[in-house]
């Protein structure tokens, strides 16, 4: 009787060990990714937004006293860069979207057995540097360049013409930069689209434009949401565009942040420019989910 009882507990015991196992499992396997964005994301953002209440300078050192004002203060000197930058991003997110679709759409529906090499030459450029590219735009762009200067020797174009220092240069360097940030999204969106539904469409006597704003089109939203995610957040923050193909009269947020943070060594107004674009992005992007009816942001990421 007794063997019996202690075999019982036995089996107990090994059948609560696998329930155990499998209830921490989704917390076991979720704790390396818990821990990567608790220390490499939450504790540098509660660092920063300790900075930007701090008050003193880099000789004597800061310490906090909740001054609050510096963030209606950074906003008041720097609101015509906020503004810019939400344009010249807004801006380049649109080229991108408008440039991307048609790609990702002909690849996705027409490539074939070579949407892999497709994919492949769209990403080829961008296995080298970003700043590297940036470069390569500047001098395209020169007015002496390879371009500008061949089309002037022409006498396509005046003499005194030239994009470099200019909007137009900005926002062509931040949307090509940023390409594959919408043309991956719209891609995967149309790849999974089921072809018996399009074909279901042209079955009903939809034409062309009706099976693509009828059918595929809404079916590729979450693949827009997610390109327009992915390029508008990093666009807005871009500094090395501006910089490097940008004058005194295209200073972009990100360039002020940098010299605040690097230059100026005014911490405290860094950080908390840094915060209210956090802001901002945030707002922008739930207000964007609110238009296209997400209920959550995952669920067109």
């Amino acid at each position: 009787m007794e063997q019996r009882v202690a075999a019982g507990v036995q089996l107990v015991d090994r059948g609560r060990r696998p329930r155990i196992g499998k209830r921490l499992a989704p917390y076991l396997l979720t704790l390396p990714g818990g821990l990567w964005l608790a220390i490499f994301f939450l504790v540098p953002i509660v660092f920063m937004l300790s900075i930007s209440l701090q008050t003193g300078n880099l000789e004597d050192g800061f310490r906090m006293t909740w001054h609050v004002a510096t963030y209606w203060q950074v906003l008041q000197q720097y609101h015509t860069q906020f503004v810019r930058s939400l344009i010249y991003g807004s801006i380049a997110t649109v080229i991108t979207l408008v440039v991307s679709y048609p790609l990702a759409y002909w690849i996705a529906f027409r490539g074939g057995r070579h949407k892999t090499t497709f994919l492949f030459m769209l990403l080829l450029p961008f296995f080298v540097s970003f700043v590297i590219r940036t470069l390569a735009w500047q001098f395209i762009l020169a007015d002496d360049g390879i371009l500008l200067g061949s089309l002037k020797s022409w006498h396509l174009l005046p003499k005194d013409f030239h994009v470099l220092a200019s909007p137009v240069a900005v926002v062509s360097g931040i949307a090509y930069n940023f390409l594959p940030f919408m043309a991956l999204p719209l891609y995967v969106s149309l790849e999974r689209i089921d072809r018996k539904v399009v074909e279901a469409a042209r079955d009903l006597y939809a034409n062309n434009a009706q099976v693509f704003t009828r059918v595929i089109l809404p079916l590729s939203i979450p693949g827009v949401f997610a390109g327009v995610l992915l390029t508008f957040v990093p666009a807005v923050g871009d500094y090395v565009n501006a910089s490097i193909l940008g004058g005194t009269r295209t200073t972009m947020i990100g360039n002020i942040i940098q010299q605040e943070f690097l230059t100026n060594f005014h911490y405290p107004q860094a950080a908390a420019l840094s915060f209210i674009l956090m802001a901002v992005l945030l707002i922008g992007i739930f207000a964007y989910a609110k238009v296209l009816g997400a209920r959550s942001i995952e669920e067109y990421v």
